[in-house]
């Protein structure tokens, strides 16, 4: 605890405050969730323990990063220590561009949309055990200060053996539920894709696909998986997958592979690629540049005594001459 400053309070969970925190050590800005466990029951306690044990597994470029975990036994609170996102989320996106009455460009869409199949890829196809995000929202879809996105707030997330195919607990938000959750019918990966179809139409509409003003009218849109075209703006392709992933028969919704595999996601991973690559071997030659430097300045100073070194000799053998 001593080793972090709180600078300030960001957000409010159910369970307690996320506060903006720095590391004292290197000056590293981080978020810590502070979580009050002693009112919790059994089942939430266990939900914790898995949220945190699915943060310490995920390393990937677009998934929140987990850095510490801190206990404090005397007030019951666990404090979970992650990357600090300093974007903001999605949500604050499409609130912006709902007050500026502006639409997001399709460019960014799709570069947004990549980023969380990636994400999910990596949560869906881990091989000792995949693992469903099930509260896919824009407020769990968090930026980094150059835009990149991090899927976070694996709250409700479940980690499922190979032995186990289908999960069948009631979580997640209502707006983004896929029509087996609302049902309270079992349900595996493809859960998500919908919750993804999901984001997809509101990125672009800046809404919801589906709403109503009670839970009951929620469930029949869901289950009808009828929504608005989005606006006009907007490709035919990009319509086309968001229909896809809306499927109601989950056996049509794409897999995570069939996104990554579109020619709008699969052009923008290769240039992804291909950057990532460039930045890395500009990195490699300024390291490189900078070696030079320092063996050109170690070779400098070496000529500069050995010219020192036979002056001396030299004046050496004047004296030695003399006498």
């Amino acid at each position: 605890m001593e080793n972090y400053e709180i600078i300030q309070t960001i957000g409010k969970g159910s369970f307690g405050q996320v506060s903006k925190v720095r590391r004292k050590t290197d000056g590293k800005l981080l978020v810590w969730k502070e979580i009050e466990y002693g009112d919790m029951n059994e089942r939430e306690k266990q939900q914790l323990v898995a949220e945190v044990n699915i943060l310490r597994e995920l390393r990937h470029p677009n998934i929140v990063r987990y850095y510490d975990r801190l206990i404090d036994k005397i007030n019951s609170k666990i404090y979970i220590v992650m990357e600090y996102c300093e974007g903001g989320d999605m949500s604050g996106v499409i609130k912006k561009c709902k007050r500026d009455r502006d639409f997001l460009p399709e460019e960014i869409i799709w570069k947004i949309f990549m980023q969380i199949a990636l994400a999910l890829h990596e949560c869906h196809k881990r091989k000792d055990g995949k693992i469903l995000h099930r509260d896919l929202k824009p407020a769990n879809i968090f930026l980094d200060s150059n835009m990149n996105v991090k899927l976070g707030d694996f709250g409700l997330s479940r980690m499922m053996g190979q032995e186990s195919e289908f999960a069948k607990t009631h979580v997640g938000t209502p707006y983004y539920m896929s029509p087996e959750q609302i049902t309270d019918s079992r349900y595996n990966e493809k859960s998500d894709i919908w919750s993804l179809g999901c984001l997809l139409y509101e990125f672009a509409s800046l809404s919801p696909p589906f709403e109503a003003l009670n839970a009951g009218a929620l469930a029949v849109k869901i289950r009808s998986g009828k929504v608005e075209k989005l606006p006009s703006r907007y490709s035919e392709e990009l319509q086309r997958v968001v229909n896809w992933m809306l499927s109601i028969d989950s056996n049509l919704r794409p897999s995570v592979e069939d996104l990554l595999n579109l020619p709008q996601v699969s052009l923008r991973i290769r240039e992804k690629k291909l950057r990532e690559n460039q930045l890395a071997l500009k990195k490699k030659e300024e390291e490189l540049k900078k070696k030079e430097a320092e063996i050109n300045a170690i070779e400098e100073e070496n000529r500069l005594k050995m010219i020192e070194l036979d002056e001396r000799e030299s004046k050496l053998r004047e004296l030695e001459l003399r006498y």
